[in-house]
């Protein structure tokens, strides 16, 4: 450690307090409804990005102060329980009410609220942070918070620290935005094709329902016992959260045995098989199984879509209704659900779609698409790692700065 730093606990650097449970008030006294007062900050309007929703329309009234905890200005906020503790760091820009759920610092003199904030992100904070959770839903006690150490240098350091992250962090978060609009640029520019492809048909195009281009359409469902009943290995059972738009993802991929799997045996997967998600939040998510993952069931969220070969590419298929033209008329049928939104297997079969009457040229649409895909997929390449190279460059930052190796803003900004 540098000289003249101290380590000391973040009791020992200012008060630490959380705030109050307002679910039983707001339902009172319709706090909800006030066009005036101290706004109240929950978990919840804190973003993960350290912005804070001011205007969440929660507001305690003024004359109500004394009966609630109060956060000034310039005040550090941290979530301390759930699946958000310790990730989830606001910075207050005005007074505010705020939960239980929130530990708050109001620090001594001598010491940048702000330096504090920033620190909170740093790994060595993170991890010490998370070596104290505890608990089903996993939170850290007030004793144990307020116990948590923090490196401190004299103020002007601390100030000089300051200066330098908020410049830098402004130059990588700029940085990082441009990235994600490329990102999303390139993203629309394919969708953008596919939806022209589509919904500009040429000419040789008819319409034909799926039951005439597909020889099954069908869904399974989930082996008695549910997720309890998964195996570590075997055959692949696919659910919503495995299918993608153009893309099969196998996190969190289940198996089961082959006693379940004959039960299933009416929607065993084969080749060039496609996958349509029909229920939920996910619905007309769209992808081609990879052969890789069979033998292979669906459960009763995803629909077998099998084409006759002679009639309709599979691939031409699954780009066709993954394109937004065709997708938003699936999202159309969906929304017709009594209590959610799904799609039947009649529904399906009457489903038009629009296709060349030739095979021949249904592949040269899909070489058109696949070029475009490629280029797409190298620039999302490209974008995705600038911004995984920027968060990793703030880490480093962070690190540098509470080892007291910190350099200017001008060295550091890219």
């Amino acid at each position: 450690m540098r000289e003249g730093w101290k380590i000391l606990t973040l009791s020992e650097i200012g008060k630490v307090y959380n705030g109050n449970s307002v679910n039983k008030k707001v339902k009172e006294k319709n706090y909800s409804n006030l066009k005036e007062g101290f706004p109240y900050i929950a978990t919840k309007d804190i973003s993960y990005e350290s912005k804070i929703d001011y205007d969440n329309g929660i507001k305690i009234p003024f004359e109500e102060k004394l009966d609630f905890k109060i956060a000034l200005e310039n005040t550090v906020l941290i979530c301390a329980e759930g699946g958000s503790a310790g990730r989830k760091i606001g910075f207050t820009n005005r007074e505010v009410c705020f939960g239980n759920k929130l530990f708050a610092i109001s620090v001594i003199k001598n010491i940048e609220s702000r330096y504090v904030y920033y620190y909170y992100f740093s790994s060595r904070f993170q991890k010490n942070f998370h070596n104290e959770m505890v608990g089903i839903i996993g939170g850290v006690s007030m004793n144990k918070f307020k116990k948590l150490e923090i490196p401190i240098p004299p103020v002007q350091d601390q100030q000089r620290i300051v200066a330098v992250l908020d410049k830098t962090f402004a130059a990588i978060d700029k940085a990082k935005a441009n990235a994600e609009q490329n990102l999303k640029n390139a993203k629309e520019l394919f969708e953008s094709y596919l939806q022209n492809v589509f919904e500009n048909k040429g000419e040789g195009w008819e319409e034909k329902t799926l039951k005439e281009v597909t020889t099954k359409i069908g869904s399974g469902s989930t082996p008695r016992g549910g997720k309890a009943s998964y195996k570590e290995e075997g055959i692949s059972l696919i659910r919503s959260m495995n299918v993608h738009d153009f893309e099969f993802r196998d996190k969190n991929l289940a198996f089961i045995d082959d006693n379940q799997a004959s039960v299933l045996k009416n929607v065993t997967l084969l080749e060039d098989d496609v996958l349509l998600n029909i229920t939920g939040a996910s619905i007309a998510r769209c992808c081609i199984v990879p052969k890789n993952y069979l033998p292979a069931r669906v459960n009763q969220h995803v629909s077998i879509i099998r084409a006759k070969k002679e009639i309709i590419n599979p691939i031409f298929l699954a780009s066709l209704l993954t394109s937004k033209y065709f997708k938003n008329k699936i999202l159309e049928i969906g929304e017709q659900g009594a209590t959610r939104q799904a799609i039947t297997k009649a529904q399906l079969e009457n489903f038009v779609v629009s296709l060349p009457n030739t095979i021949e040229e249904q592949e040269k649409v899909i070489e058109k698409i696949n070029t475009l895909s490629i280029e797409t997929k190298k620039l999302e390449a490209i974008y995705q790692q600038k911004i995984a190279d920027l968060e990793e460059l703030k880490k480093s930052v962070l690190q540098k700065a509470f080892n007291g190796e910190l350099k200017t803003e001008k060295e550091l900004i890219l």
